[in-house]
């Protein structure tokens, strides 16, 4: 037996219910792959974690780069931790020396989620909670199917990202738009007992590894197709909740949502070997064309850039926009899959010199 087998593999983690169920979903990979190995999560707080009501919406110099991953990649370096699980579109394209991206699983639901009231259930007259007051805006209840753009005018959207801040203003100039802070659970209850909120945006894939799924009648609910015995240990989204997915050609994604990064120290070739065996190839080509297009674009993951990457036959197919002072700048471009680092370069320079 392999001398290092009774070894455990460390995998550091946030504590957020998704972080958990992200790194979770790893481990178990992991442990089925190789069950002569143990692997154990070391959960770390960041310092996103550590700021809960600081504004990510607006680029901000007193906040730095790495907000949610930078104590993670500290423990890796320090020998606290043999793996890190990341959110892929919060890890910057910029690894500090000694770390290496050694995989990305397959790619989730790209898409973005708009969530909103229901127009059910909405209190009954008299109750306090919606009667209208001299000032006071009309809260909004709405029927499934709501869309971007037939959100009324001047309804209030909330959301804690640059880029999607960036591009509803971009589309819908005449809706105000709120941060927002915490995790999922607690922007859904914000957003059902807020009634100052109209919408928020979030992540498809973040919903679906948290075993949410949207009814064909638009609401959010527990995975119906889970067993009844997962079903009753995870903790239902708040009622009175309706979402709509927007294709990616109606909302650009943030570069590698929905995809997950698996992060080793250099010179750790072993992890790395376990690592890479959760290696999805086309996943890995996508976000390197599109992390590719945001270092040379400058920026990071609060970077108003949004850029979707896909694999098709042997070529890489990548969409990019910009968001500038309320405008948006759109370019395509594909070439073949080895080349997808190129692509993205080429993107960016052309987004640049537009």
């Amino acid at each position: 037996m392999d001398s290092r087998s009774s070894v455990s593999v460390r995998i550091a983690t946030r504590g957020s219910a998704l972080a958990l169920a992200q790194s979770n979903r790893v481990r178990a990979i992991l442990a089925a792959l190789f069950p002569d190995r143990v692997f154990e999560l070391t959960v770390i707080k960041t310092t996103g974690d550590r700021l809960p009501t600081a504004s990510l919406a607006h680029v901000d110099s007193a906040l730095p780069q790495g907000l949610f991953t930078k104590e993670l990649e500290a423990a890796l370096l320090a020998g606290e931790a043999d793996l890190a699980v990341h959110s892929l579109k919060d890890l910057p394209t910029e690894l500090p020396d000694g770390l290496t991206l050694a995989a990305t699983p397959a790619r989730e639901d790209v898409r973005e989620v708009l969530l909103y009231r229901t127009l059910d259930g909405r209190p009954p007259a008299g109750s306090g909670q919606v009667d209208w007051s001299p000032g006071r805006r009309e809260p909004l209840f709405a029927k499934a199917g709501l869309t971007l753009a037939k959100l009324p005018q001047h309804s209030v959207i909330a959301t804690s990202s640059t880029r999607r801040a960036a591009a509803v203003r971009a589309a819908r100039p005449d809706l105000e738009v709120v941060p927002i802070r915490g995790n999922v659970g607690t922007r859904l209850q914000k957003l059902r007992d807020n009634l100052e909120l109209d919408a928020t945006l979030l992540a498809a894939a973040g919903l679906i590894r948290l075993n949410f799924d949207i009814s064909p009648q638009g609401c959010l609910r527990v995975d119906p197709r889970l067993s009844a015995q997962l079903r009753a240990q995870i903790a239902p989204p708040p009622t009175g909740v309706l979402a709509t997915l927007l294709e990616p050609e109606v909302f650009l994604p943030a570069v590698g949502q929905g995809a997950l990064g698996l992060q080793t120290r250099s010179d750790d070739l072993e992890t790395q070997s376990l690592a890479s065996a959760l290696n999805h190839s086309n996943t890995f080509a996508a976000i390197t064309a599109e992390r590719s297009l945001l270092t040379a674009m400058g920026g990071g993951c609060q970077s108003p850039v949004a850029a979707y990457a896909r694999v098709l036959g042997h070529q890489v197919h990548l969409s990019a926009e910009w968001y500038q002072d309320g405008s948006r700048k759109g370019v395509e471009g594909r070439r073949p899959v080895r080349e997808a680092a190129e692509l993205g370069r080429e993107l960016a320079a052309r987004l640049l010199a537009a």
